[in-house]
């Protein structure tokens, strides 16, 4: 690729991506998208075999294109996710260029804006919109040695059960990907351990509406801050075998062992926190908080939604809760491999611009970094909690569309 001279640089082609050149082309803005790999190349690669999204295609999507042939309360596989992205990239017409890296990114001296070295050249932008996504860089905790003689992998690595050495598997993360996966182990006859720590359990529907038609219609997606404290708490619910709501105690009724959460580890043994039943109740406070606010909406606005009282009914604690697993004899156990579904952190060191902060996040207002012409996009909490969504990453590259045409 020859220097090239642009007015605004997209880095990915993700759903940020995408979003961000359909609002640049609606306003008539020159740019150009750069991907590493391929159009929704996580989704790709990264991803289980089996995964589906967490919400229904109704409402997983951007405005402008729907899930077809997906039907609107249906959950999209991953393959329609990624036929999704590139039918709509060719809706667009957007000007994406595959295969192509970003390796550095500097303010331009003297002349404003900023140098893009990638694996084919030098680039010269205007304005750089980071889009990136957050499922960067994988969490590993290293608490089990790699010479433990235990197969380790994080859950961007997973596929399918076939993958995995025989033996019994521990997961460590209650979030969607570890409750999925844990749930497609033991489906699959593994002996399974899940290591639940904090998190939030809403209902997968509720009174005839699925979870993120409530968090709409309670305000809950517009959120412009995230409770203290609750910045990384995960959130276990399921789009798979047709959605359903995540219980823990029935996932324990089905053969898997819950423990607490995981730490440290020792002469081949992995002791966990005693605090089990406490995350498990703190997430049916949770679940049930929002059947709370659910109620009082149907109320105050004379809704006739059917109403639910089994849905607050939960089966008895299994023995793992009332009397909790604290230590872990893997090999006495069978452990063969541990699926860590510990999340990601960002990684921004090829971006040699100062606008991060001592953490290594980017210091932004609404996605608008302090650094003239540098923004970012599809962040979590970017501008709100429906940030890093798909249908919310769209409305935030409206507004950032929006700052670069102005």
């Amino acid at each position: 690729m020859a220097d090239t001279d642009i007015d605004t640089l997209i880095i990915g082609a993700g759903q940020a991506g995408l979003a961000m050149s359909e609002h640049l082309g609606r306003r008539g803005r020159p740019h150009l998208v750069l991907e590493r790999h391929r159009i929704a190349e996580r989704w790709r690669s990264e991803r289980w075999d089996s995964l589906v999204a967490n919400g229904p295609a109704w409402h997983d999507r951007f405005p402008s294109r729907t899930f077809d042939p997906v039907p609107p309360d249906a959950f999209a596989t991953k393959n329609d996710i990624v036929d999704y992205f590139e039918k709509f990239a060719a809706q667009i017409a957007a000007p994406i260029r595959c295969g192509v890296e970003v390796t550095a990114l500097s303010q331009r001296p003297g002349a404003g804006g900023f140098i893009a070295q990638t694996n084919e050249g030098g680039i010269t932008a205007r304005n750089v919109v980071v889009a990136t996504g957050p499922f960067q860089r994988p969490l590993i905790p290293t608490a089990v040695p790699p010479d433990s003689g235990i197969s380790q992998m994080h859950s961007s690595q997973y596929r399918n059960p076939a993958q995995l050495a025989d033996g019994a598997v521990l997961v460590v993360g209650a979030g969607s990907s570890g409750v999925q996966i844990a749930d497609e182990l033991a489906r699959s006859g593994r002996r399974v351990y899940l290591s639940v720590g904090p998190h939030n359990r809403p209902p997968r529907r509720y009174r005839g509406h699925d979870f993120v038609w409530w968090l709409g219609v309670l305000g809950e997606w517009d959120a412009k801050t995230v409770t203290p404290g609750m910045e990384h708490v995960t959130i276990a619910v399921s789009g798979a075998r047709g959605g359903h709501t995540v219980d823990f105690r029935q996932l324990a009724d089905s053969g898997i062992t819950l423990l607490g959460t995981a730490g440290a580890f020792a002469h081949g043994t992995l002791r966990f926190s005693a605090d089990l039943a406490d995350n498990v109740s703190r997430g049916d406070a949770n679940y049930l908080a929002l059947l709370d606010a659910a109620d009082a909406y149907v109320a105050a606005h004379g809704l006739d939604l059917p109403e639910e009282p089994e849905a607050r009914q939960f089966p008895p604690d299994p023995a793992c809760i009332t009397h909790p697993i604290t230590e872990l004899d893997l090999a006495a156990e069978g452990v063969a491999t541990i699926i860590w579904a510990t999340g990601y952190a960002l990684d921004f060191g090829w971006i040699q611009v100062d606008v991060f902060d001592e953490k290594g996040r980017p210091r932004h207002e609404r996605g608008i970094s302090r650094v003239p012409g540098l923004y970012f996009l599809g962040l979590p909490w970017l501008a709100r909690r429906a940030s890093a969504f798909i249908w919310g990453v769209w409305h935030d590259a409206d507004y950032l569309a929006g700052a670069i045409a102005g």
